[in-house]
């Protein structure tokens, strides 16, 4: 029973302390990410410095990424920088800390993509600040419904194609991208799609912002939830410039396996389809904590109750 407890207070407290960003109090996305707007983000350098993948800090020493960014690589050479937001010029809140463990998938296929998913240990733990925190994982059973909008960041190409290399002195990217039906990416992509991943973009693009092993993030009320890690574009056609993405709900366990002690924070994502009655037509903001936005309804689960939210859901949202 006292172990229990003991376990139970654990994840409130890792859940008090993921997935939020005091610096980012919006919810449209921009192009350039202002700095310590997503403070789990991670720059995965060689020791020469050359950003190759990205990656997302759960924990005080664990960073999530994809498997196909460090299948063979040496670990000897290998730096993770936090808090990072150019890759070129100085960067005031940035850390650097070297990675002691690579935790691949053990049933990570290179050819179909499936289980593209890593761990990586850091050298030391690292204190937490407005520009350094951990994100929230999705719980196994999450559900991220068609058109459920996603934020992706990192420093890759970017361009309608993801061709055009990011000019100097290299921002942190940010946009968004839709959740799509899985038989639309089954139905483009050249390996078996399964429910391990998600499909998601936009009939814009959207997918080159990102860096492979980077993370796809959801809003859930003042919480930002990890639901994928980007995996490859490789295979798919145009024109909508589709990406798929790792599914981290499925790896809830394996995760926990790993990891062992001081776990990440989990967190069940499943919003509701629709406004609840209270918010219908009502000045009241009241029950409206983890609703989608609703033009009808005027209620959104996002960035904007923080803003202009009546105090009741404010101070829901902010529980």
């Amino acid at each position: 029973m006292w172990r229990l407890l003991c376990v139970s207070l654990a994840l409130l407290i890792c859940v008090k302390v993921c997935g939020r960003s005091p610096l980012n109090p919006r919810i449209v996305s921009g192009k350039d990410a202002p700095e310590g707007s997503w403070p789990w983000v991670v720059s995965l350098n060689y020791d020469n410095g050359e950003h190759f993948c990205g990656g997302s800090l759960i924990n005080n020493e664990w960073v999530l990424t994809a498997a196909h960014c460090v299948e063979g690589e040496d670990m000897s050479k290998l730096h993770a920088h936090l808090g990072k937001r150019t890759q070129q010029g100085a960067n005031t809140h940035e850390i650097i800390v070297k990675v002691i463990d690579i935790k691949m998938h053990p049933s990570f296929n290179s050819v179909t993509v499936d289980n593209d998913i890593a761990l990586l240990r850091l050298s030391s733990t690292v204190t937490f600040n407005d520009y350094i925190r951990p994100v929230c994982l999705a719980t196994q059973n999450s559900v991220f419904a068609i058109e459920t909008t996603c934020w992706i960041t990192g420093w890759g190409d970017t361009g309608d194609t993801g061709d055009k290399p990011l000019p100097s002195p290299g921002p942190l990217q940010e946009t968004t991208v839709r959740v799509k039906p899985q038989s639309t990416c089954a139905q483009r992509c050249t390996f078996a799609f399964n429910s391990n991943m998600i499909c998601a973009g936009t009939s814009s693009g959207g997918h080159g912002e990102g860096d492979s092993g980077g993370p796809v993030v959801n809003r859930l009320c003042s919480l930002w939830v990890q639901s994928g890690v980007k995996s490859r574009i490789l295979g798919c056609a145009l024109p909508d410039l589709l990406g798929v993405y790792t599914r981290v709900s499925e790896y809830q366990q394996w995760i926990k396996g790993e990891i062992k002690q001081n776990l990440p924070g989990f967190v069940f994502f499943n919003p509701p389809d629709q406004c609840s009655p209270a918010s219908q037509g009502s000045p009241s903001c009241h029950g409206r904590c983890n609703e989608k936005h609703n033009a009808g309804f005027f209620c959104n689960c996002n960035a904007d109750c923080n803003k202009n939210c009546c105090s009741d859901y404010k101070k829901q949202c902010d529980e």
